[in-house]
């Protein structure tokens, strides 16, 4: 069983399935996921789109829902006692399904850490208890864990699984043609729902600035596309705004910059050498809360992992159309500054451990099976 409770999870989930299925073809899978766990076999049977939310507040509104398939999960351990249970981030779900399994005797894979290292660290003990291996993918987390004396393995970084854009390609990209600039809100319902409107805003006022300038809004499967149709043209926005349903790579290949909510995308931005934006806004308790609790000086993973800030931040009030259009401004008109951004997210890629990060885990899943 796999259970992946949001997109990036999904994909890589799916990269893991792969993996697994090249060693062994008798695999059967099922669980909790979205299209990419479907598209490579596996028996999905509660949809990531009934789960995925963000924020502490936000929560609520799908508690009953996300209860209720907790519920329904627990039931199917019982039932099915798989071999193996693949967990793949989405902590508070997870964690719950995690303890279930323990209590009947499923070994536990955990495959991307929940960032207890960013805050609330003492959920590590409750890891330590209920999962038998975790396979963290950013360098750091692997001495995190040994700390704690949870068994361990930093497998790298999935992300880097799929083909790459050559650094020079990427250096010498178009810097004289009219701007595109691509729109990443996110793919649960809460971020598309707080980022388009401010994001819609933003490129009206960048449209009366750069003549021709052109926005890709990049769609996330989990989301309908309808949704997202009908906040933009309620937004009324004066400015070129292609809705753009195509993985997120093409989106990338076709901009100078990217407005990109806080999440995996910005590091998938990063390994593209995309100057970006991070922007993040959930509802006021939950950014009170979130405050109270995290233990870290930067939201974005590229900021993270390269320990100080690359590329700017706008987090909550400061995530207002003004700033945002003026952080846009700065970067595209500052040409040599750009190119310095795209190599210093370009040196991400070499802290993150290299290719083949699917097949470490697939490797590990095979040996507790």
């Amino acid at each position: 069983m796999i259970i992946a409770g949001e997109t990036s999870g999904d994909l890589h989930g799916a990269r893991l399935v792969k993996a697994m299925r090249d060693r062994n073809h008798s695999l059967f899978f099922c669980g909790v996921g979205g299209s990419a766990l479907k598209a490579v076999g596996v028996r999905v049977l509660v949809d990531i789109s009934e789960l995925a939310v963000v924020g502490f507040t936000e929560v609520f509104a799908k508690l009953p829902t996300i209860l209720k398939r907790l519920a329904d999960v627990k039931k199917l351990l019982k039932v099915l006692k798989p071999d193996l249970l693949i967990l793949i981030d989405f902590p508070e779900f997870n964690l719950n399904v995690a303890a279930a399994a323990k209590k009947i005797g499923i070994p536990v894979l955990y495959y991307i850490s929940p960032q207890v290292w960013a805050w609330r660290p003492r959920r590590v003990r409750r890891i330590g208890k209920r999962v038998d291996h975790m396979a963290v993918i950013l360098p750091f987390e692997e001495h995190f864990y040994r700390n704690h004396h949870v068994p361990v393995t930093y497998v790298g970084h999935p992300l880097l699984d799929s083909g790459l854009p050559d650094v020079n390609e990427i250096l010498n990209a178009k810097a004289d043609a009219a701007p595109v600039i691509g729109l990443l809100p996110g793919s649960r319902e809460s971020e598309i729902i707080r980022h388009i409107p401010v994001m819609v805003e933003t490129a009206t006022i960048l449209s009366k600035r750069y003549r021709d300038i052109k926005f890709l809004l990049s769609h996330a499967p989990a989301v309908r596309r309808e949704q997202l149709e009908d906040i933009v043209t309620r937004c009324h926005p004066d400015a070129d705004i292609e809705i753009v349903s195509t993985e997120v790579e093409h989106v990338f290949k076709q901009c100078d910059l990217v407005v990109a909510a806080s999440g995996t995308v910005t590091l998938q931005a990063a390994i593209y050498g995309m100057p970006m934006v991070i922007i993040y806004k959930v509802s006021a308790l939950s950014y009170w809360l979130g405050r109270a609790l995290v233990r870290v000086n930067h939201i974005g993973l590229v900021n993270l992992i390269a320990g100080q800030e690359i590329v700017p931040e706008l987090i909550q009030h400061e995530a207002s159309a003004d700033n945002i259009a003026a952080k846009v401004g700065e970067i595209l008109d500052d040409v040599a500054g750009r190119r310095d951004m795209q190599r210093r997210l370009v040196k991400i890629r070499d802290v993150l451990g290299g290719s083949g990060a699917s097949r470490r885990v697939a490797d590990i899943a095979l040996e507790m099976l």
